[in-house]
């Protein structure tokens, strides 16, 4: 019971009972002043949900469990420039560039729905992802979230004419379980299973487990420091010589943008490219530097009182 409502009986009771003794009014009104006393500390002793886990959608490439709320829409840009050990004839890579261009859109306030499209390989991707946990102040000690991403690459291969749609599209989906652990640490664990359709040989798997790591320090009320891991047990892509995707960014809030500055030995940015397909390594320079902008807009219709 709300203490306003609380009130409003107390004075109708008082009016009601005027006739009674003045003992028995005390014993009513001590009474209704003990309620009163509970209900705001079980007001008070409710769970709140834990908001900010990560700043952006993304820690570096890996998806966090945020997303745009009801009506919300958010436009991001993810540029990765060349490798850095491209030397000074590349500019240190400056002279290359991998973009996406994405669109996420929040039907509910736990459902959302994306798209987005890149220039490597001329890829496009759908994406759908799902609150089914929040993180609460007491009693719940996480988040989870499920993430599922279609990707489908249409650069032209004019050897391979077998390579229809069917071939060229691949799936991802993801259980993200994050944990805010105080106002300046947040971590998260990321199962993945990437199923494609085609592969390059008999050897490779079409089905792939993937475990992604990442994390969030704050430095400050709008800078913090990223990093993120994705470890490929075994070799399911023996043709190829995949290496684990590693990365490491620096988040800044500036009103309604996030900017993340990111290094990474990915070149690929969403669903299997990043996952499964990275052959650069930090120790042979393989390092992509780029940045992830983020910009939120809102259409929440508020009714005038």
């Amino acid at each position: 019971m709300q203490p306003k409502k609380i009130f409003f009986f107390a004075a109708f009771f008082a009016l009601v009972m005027g006739n009674r003794q003045v003992y028995a009014q005390q014993d009513k009104g001590g009474d209704l002043l003990k309620l009163l006393d509970d209900s705001l500390k079980q007001q008070e002793a409710q769970p709140e949900a834990v908001t900010s886990i990560f700043k952006a959608t993304q820690v570096i490439n890996l998806p966090t469990v945020e997303q745009p709320g009801k009506n919300n829409l958010q436009f991001i840009i993810m540029h990765r420039f060349g490798k850095l050990n491209g030397g000074a004839y590349e500019l240190f890579g400056l002279d290359n560039a991998t973009i996406r261009f994405g669109l996420d859109y929040g039907l509910t306030d736990r459902l959302a729905i994306g798209v987005g499209r890149s220039s490597l390989d001329k890829t496009f991707d759908a994406s759908l992802k799902y609150k089914l946990l929040q993180q609460r102040t007491k009693g719940l000690p996480f988040a989870l979230s499920l993430n599922g991403w279609i990707t489908n690459k249409t650069v032209k291969y004019p050897d391979k004419p077998y390579m229809n749609a069917k071939y060229r599209t691949s799936y991802t989906t993801q259980i993200l379980l994050a944990r805010k652990f105080s106002k300046r640490l947040s971590f998260e664990v990321v199962p993945t299973w990437v199923h494609y359709n085609l592969v390059p040989t008999p050897e490779d798997q079409n089905d792939i487990l993937v475990v992604g790591l990442g994390g969030r320090m704050k430095i400050t009320n709008r800078i913090s420091v990223n990093a993120e891991y994705d470890l490929l047990p075994g070799s399911p892509l023996p043709s190829q010589n995949i290496k684990p995707s590693f990365g490491l960014g620096v988040d800044l809030e500036t009103g309604g943008h996030v900017f993340q500055l990111v290094f990474s030995n990915s070149q690929g940015i969403v669903g299997p490219s990043y996952l499964t397909q990275t052959e650069g390594t930090w120790g042979n320079g393989d390092i992509y530097f780029g940045f992830n902008i983020s910009r939120a807009f809102g259409w929440n219709k508020h009714k005038k009182k």
